[in-house]
């Protein structure tokens, strides 16, 4: 057996205490894959091989493929979430409450190239239990609506709105100016200024 195949048993063999240190590594390996692959063309052992190590590792954490890229999926929402509470104004307004949420999805896009389209991509996913999986734009769109009923709640935002149809607009709003701006080369200071602008105005009492 050689240095590498030892390697890998001895990882797959170690004490339970060596499992965070290869789930990371695995989550690691596994974004790497699915922004740079997408979905259907990363395996299981593609992971495992790209974290170094043994194909059975993988399944010590994940059940399957789908598993391991709604983990992917999760992290990617929870890592965007954190990135905008980050950035939230001082003094919130409506206006400069949607300008920091905006800028702060395309600053974190900016950093993280390929994450959120690679989460976004492939809706239709069965999770390990064979429920059907909350597609990432809804539940973005679920975090926009509440943005929208905090606004009304202190009178910043029309009251007569569903904030839930209203934040899955947002989202989607979002979703295809950045698909276009991209396309387009468009500058990214003029879409979010245009889309700030536009969703202000909709949006105010």
């Amino acid at each position: 057996m050689d240095q590498e195949a030892l390697e890998k048993t001895a990882d797959e063999t170690r004490p339970a205490r060596r499992k965070p240190e290869s789930l990371a590594k695995l989550k690691r390996a596994a974004r790497k894959l699915f922004v740079e692959r997408g979905y259907h063309a990363t395996r299981p052992q593609d992971i495992a091989r790209e974290a170094g190590l043994g194909h059975g590792t993988f399944y010590l954490h994940y059940p399957d493929k789908k598993a391991c890229f709604l983990a992917f999926v999760d992290d990617a929402r929870e890592e965007l979430h954190e990135y905008m509470k980050a950035r939230q104004p001082s003094q919130p307004t409506l206006e400069s409450t949607i300008a920091a949420n905006l800028k702060a999805v395309y600053e974190y896009s900016a950093e993280h190239p390929g994450v959120l389209a690679a989460a976004m991509t492939d809706e239709i996913i069965i999770d390990a239990e064979g429920a059907q999986a909350t597609p990432l734009l809804v539940r973005w769109g679920f975090d926009w609506g509440e943005i929208v009923r905090i606004a009304q709640s202190t009178g910043h935002a029309c009251t007569t709105y569903n904030p839930e149809i209203v934040g899955q607009a947002i989202l989607g709003a979002i979703h295809q100016t950045a698909s276009e701006g991209a396309r387009s080369l468009r500058g990214r200071e003029e879409v979010l200024d245009n889309l700030t602008r536009f969703l202000v105005k909709a949006l105010k009492p």
